[in-house]
């Protein structure tokens, strides 16, 4: 069974909320502070957490307070307006000697976020100036949630949708509307699901942007996960409800059987003034440009008027020409559509040689311990439909017989 992580943020996520819920789950915080300490920055910041409440839920704060006197510059920083470029902050890590998994995530997520500042800027992720996404505290956020989640062994990360959060910050680019235009690309990179909790507050900062865009398999619901354990983090401002990040941490069910699935376009439009000539038209143009399915079903409509609910079940990459199409052969006005996940049976053709021709069998199956199964073996219509006639047998007969065939062979 694989370990699994899912980030539920009802109020968003920041790095040090992501560090808070990591060592409320069990991640130790000296362990953090001596790995951290490879960095070479250990006389920027001070470490240190705490047990808080918010809306009457207790959670663990991580705080990443910056000393105001940096001991390497000699300058006093009353805010963490240290600058570093990419490059220098990348061969701050490749230096630190740290695990290769953490390395890499470390990377990766400071690659992804200079990406989406150097979009925003116009200039190349190289010569993005970090401000305070760059500074000291992030690097701690950002490197320290690597390390944690090395540490819980967590092989997949999932995420819920993200609070779009409202109203202004000041940033070392001057006054910006929430959510910030970093977070905003980041978001768009991963098509990220986001929605409005009628919050008017940053939710999102870029660091937590990052780290999710970047590690997080999927987002929205949570997988199928055997709960072992829930870590709160809490987030440093109170809001109307708890500014709790939760890391549910958990095992993936081990999967008996194993099904192949993927994401399905289900268009829907009703009609009640077209001529039903059409239908049968409307049909094989559907499937020539890749419907996997297509029906109807008839409904009364307004006036108590009959009419046609239509149906196209198509791949995703097909949608618009399957709109197209309906748009041009039927009156409809508008078109519904629903992206479902399917669950599918692997399939494959094989031909039979029987005394009167050759006959395609369908066959279906699923890996089930390990194993590929057969579920169902089905004749081809059309080639038994064809030998029926050859042989003048009934249909049912024709395909009991190339079954028979089958299974004895």
């Amino acid at each position: 069974m694989k370990k699994i992580g899912y980030l539920d943020c009802p109020t968003g996520i920041a790095g040090d909320m992501c560090l808070g819920a990591l060592v409320d789950s069990g991640v130790p915080l000296q362990y953090l502070i001596k790995k951290l300490q490879q960095l070479g920055i250990e006389a920027e910041y001070c470490l240190w957490k705490e047990q808080v409440h918010r809306q009457g839920q207790l959670a663990t704060k991580v705080h990443v307070d910056l000393l105001r006197v940096n001991q390497l510059t000699g300058h006093h920083h009353s805010h963490n307006y240290c600058v570093r470029h990419l490059p220098e902050i990348e061969l701050m890590i490749k230096q630190a000697n740290l695990s290769s998994q953490v390395t890499q995530w470390s990377l990766d997520i400071f690659r992804q976020l200079a990406i989406a500042e150097g979009a925003v800027h116009g200039v190349e992720p190289e010569k993005v100036r970090f401000h305070e996404v760059g500074a000291t505290d992030a690097i701690v956020d950002i490197v320290g949630t690597c390390l944690g989640l090395d540490w819980l062994g967590i092989e997949a990360l999932y995420c819920s949708s993200m609070p779009r959060g409202g109203g202004i910050v000041w940033a070392a680019h001057g006054c910006l509307p929430v959510p910030v235009p970093a977070v905003i690309k980041l978001w768009e990179f991963r098509q990220v699901p986001i929605y409005s909790n009628d919050i008017n507050r940053e939710l999102v900062t870029p660091t937590g942007a990052a780290i999710v865009t970047t590690l997080v398999t999927s987002f929205g619901s949570p997988p199928p996960i055997k709960l072992q354990k829930v870590g709160l983090g809490a987030g440093s401002q109170e809001l109307v409800i708890p500014n709790i990040l939760k890391l549910w941490i958990g095992e993936s069910p081990s999967e008996d059987i194993i099904n192949s699935s993927e994401k399905i376009a289900v268009l829907e439009t009703q009609i009640d003034d077209l001529n039903p000539q059409i239908i049968t038209y409307l049909f094989e143009r559907l499937f020539l440009v890749g419907a996997v399915d297509v029906f109807t079903q008839a409904i009364g409509m307004k006036k108590s008027r009959p009419g046609i609910l239509l149906t196209v079940i198509c791949p995703l990459d097909k949608m618009e020409d399957c709109k197209k199409i309906i748009f041009q052969e039927t009156t409809t006005l508008g078109i519904r559509y629903l992206i479902q996940n399917r669950s599918i049976l692997n399939r494959e053709i094989q031909e039979l040689n029987t005394d009167y021709g050759m006959v395609r069998v369908k066959i279906a199956s699923q890996e089930i311990n390990g194993q590929k199964t057969i579920i169902n073996v089905q004749p081809e219509y059309e080639d038994c439909v064809v030998l029926a006639r050859k042989i003048n047998q009934p249909l049912r007969t024709v395909q009991q017989m190339v079954l028979n065939i089958w299974h004895n062979k």
